[in-house]
């Protein structure tokens, strides 16, 4: 696994509020066609902001409490053989397994994998970002 993250999603009560609350910090928000999911340039990596609900489903977890801030890293890759592989090698180091890799509805390739502390991880490949 490469020593970055790509994307921090967070799980949000209110899209239309978050995205406004971030465009009024100043985020440059990335044109994507999509009322679902937001986006926001970040210099090097990327906000995303999906509703909390969603963003579990997404996962398969639940996420509990509505004051709780979930959120997922992310690390986009090349190819859907590089998600395998480095999903390979988290599961190797400990990971735990949350959602193999598997076509997306949104076009990609993604898995979910948790860490020690329970952190979740998606492995992305994501031909259109």
């Amino acid at each position: 696994m490469e020593p970055r993250i790509s994307l921090i999603t967070l799980g949000v009560n209110d899209l239309t509020e978050s995205i406004g609350f971030y465009q009024q910090l100043g985020l440059p928000r990335y044109d994507f066609d999509s009322d679902a999911v937001a986006f926001f340039d970040l210099q090097g990596s990327w906000l995303g902001l999906y509703p909390k609900r969603a963003l579990g489903e997404d996962a398969g977890v639940e996420f509990g409490r509505a004051d709780k801030s979930p959120f997922t890293l992310a690390h986009n890759l090349s190819s859907r053989e590089a998600v395998d592989r480095v999903m390979a090698e988290a599961l190797s180091a400990g990971a735990t397994l949350i959602k193999p890799p598997q076509e997306t509805f949104w076009g990609g390739y993604s898995g979910y994998f948790s860490d020690p502390d329970g952190f979740l991880w998606e492995l992305a490949h994501v031909p259109h970002f």
